[in-house]
């Protein structure tokens, strides 16, 4: 990364002295449409971007970014002209740019398992429409998880692992909470078996809140838990989508028992997570109130595959969204270049994602390291595909096929996956969540490239004016 080959590109990661504090200014319609339009893939080897004055060149293997002058600048454009004398490559190898390929066509197999989410309650107690779960019972009729199958699978994420070696348990749903009993059996056995190995264990659990109460917080607190509250804005807004099946709204009533959790998060940390379709798409509004509110961190997320295709977000949503999003992302540089903290936690992914040199041939760890169990025990690539046959993975009792999981990898790898080949965004997305591009396609990428544009412009600007940011524990 820190190649200087002919003093011309200048890698960004190079971290500058400069601590700039004055505000940034992103003045009048132009300069907002270029950092938020979405980047079609004009080369699959590159992507050229500008921030401010300077010129920047993301080269897609590896996920490097470096600073450009206008001379070298103009070289890359040139070479993806369809009539150009000089490729891509070479004026990559001219620059010292060029390296070994970082990601194969060789999928994985026979991943060793980290991390399980357990559907503890098939069931539910709201009625939100876009539910990838059909209100919680997947289809089904509503089920719980015993116990017994519960610490089976604590055994089953233990089965491979090894001292000095990190796993995570999640439990979800339906609405979690109705398996209280089942939480906090498998949570004690996980931390007996992880102390006893020297085994780090992690746990998580998304909740709508309805259920909540003070045990729930001391028990999470006591096992360090990530506690993620489903909310999908302010108020009525929120209600809109996330009714109680009466019909009655929600919010008032998460906010009342989730308040005593934001204010003692210890060893816990309470983040707000965001589902957005066209009816929510006040994102600012809600980032700031509900960090307000006290939330570690809250983050957005498009309803891009629902099983009935309602509230799904159209084209047009998904444009407003991504403004909306650009917006929540400079307050976020005007706060980080005042040395405050401002936990949109999409922002502080992507930054640590670029920062870091993140690619990976898949866009997480669904049907590799992590697999979610139903309420039977059943194994599925994640918790998304509980009762779908599209990513079924076998059970605890007969173990992982991993005949199936490993020609459903091959299959996802993002190499397999059109148009992804040629897209410049392809290892730091990865391809698009398995669950949405199966039942849905594609119809984000515009979206997703626009907002990854957008991220490394931001990261260009954070690191020329405040790089500690991006160099300490705060990213």
């Amino acid at each position: 990364m820190d190649r200087q080959p002919d003093n011309r590109a200048v890698s960004l990661i190079k971290l500058s002295d400069l601590r700039a504090t004055t505000p940034l200014s992103f003045p009048g319609s132009a300069a907002a449409a270029d950092a938020g339009r979405p980047s079609a893939p004009i080369h699959p080897d590159i992507h050229l971007f500008k921030s401010g004055q300077d010129q920047h060149l993301f080269v897609v293997n590896a996920s490097q970014v470096y600073r450009l002058d206008k001379e070298d600048y103009a070289r890359f454009q040139e070479a993806t002209e369809p009539h150009s004398t000089k490729s891509v490559g070479e004026v990559l190898a001219a620059l010292g740019l060029d390296s070994p390929t970082a990601i194969n066509d060789v999928p994985i197999a026979d991943p060793p398992i980290r991390a399980l989410s357990l559907a503890v309650a098939q069931k539910c107690n709201l009625g939100c429409s876009y539910c990838y779960a059909q209100e919680g019972s997947f289809g089904g009729p509503s089920k719980q998880m015993s116990i017994a199958t519960a610490l089976s699978a604590v055994d089953r994420l233990f089965a491979d692992a090894e001292s000095g070696q990190s796993t995570n348990l999640s439990f979800l749903g339906g609405e979690p909470l109705f398996a209280r009993e089942v939480i906090r059996a498998a949570t004690e056995k996980a931390a007996r078996l992880g102390a006893a190995h020297n085994i780090q264990t992690g746990f998580s659990i998304t909740t709508n809140g309805t259920l909540i109460n003070a045990e729930d917080g001391d028990f999470f607190d006591r096992y360090g838990f990530a506690v993620t509250i489903s909310l999908d804005g302010i108020g009525a807004t929120h209600d809109r989508q996330r009714p109680f099946k009466s019909g009655a709204g929600t919010f008032s009533k998460i906010v009342e028992r989730v308040r005593p959790l934001l204010r003692r998060q210890h060893r816990m940390q309470v983040s707000a997570r965001v589902t957005v379709t066209s009816e929510n798409l006040e994102l600012r509004r809600t980032l700031d109130e509900l960090l307000e509110l006290g939330f570690h961190s809250v983050g957005f997320s498009p309803m891009l595959s629902s099983p009935n295709g309602h509230s799904e977000i159209t084209s047009e949503g998904l444009a407003i969204m991504l403004e909306q999003m650009v917006d929540c992302g400079r307050a976020f540089e005007n706060k980080v270049i005042r040395g405050e903290r401002y936990a949109f936690s999409n922002m502080v992914a992507a930054l640590k994602e670029i920062h870091r040199g993140t690619h990976r041939p898949y866009p997480c760890g669904a049907g590799a390291g992590y697999l979610g169990v139903s309420a039977d025990g059943e194994l599925s690539a994640c918790h998304r595909f509980v009762n779908d046959e599209a990513g079924f993975m076998g059970t605890l009792a007969a173990g992982v096929d991993d005949m199936r999981r490993n020609a459903w990898l091959a299959d996802r790898h993002v190499h397999r996956q059109e148009p992804c080949r040629s897209c410049w965004a392809r290892y730091l997305c990865g391809g698009g969540c398995h669950h949405e591009v199966i039942h849905r396609g594609r119809p984000a990428c515009g979206y997703i490239r626009g907002w990854l544009h957008y991220c490394l412009q931001a990261y260009a600007r954070i690191l020329e004016r405040q790089p500690g940011y991006l160099a300490g524990s705060q990213a």
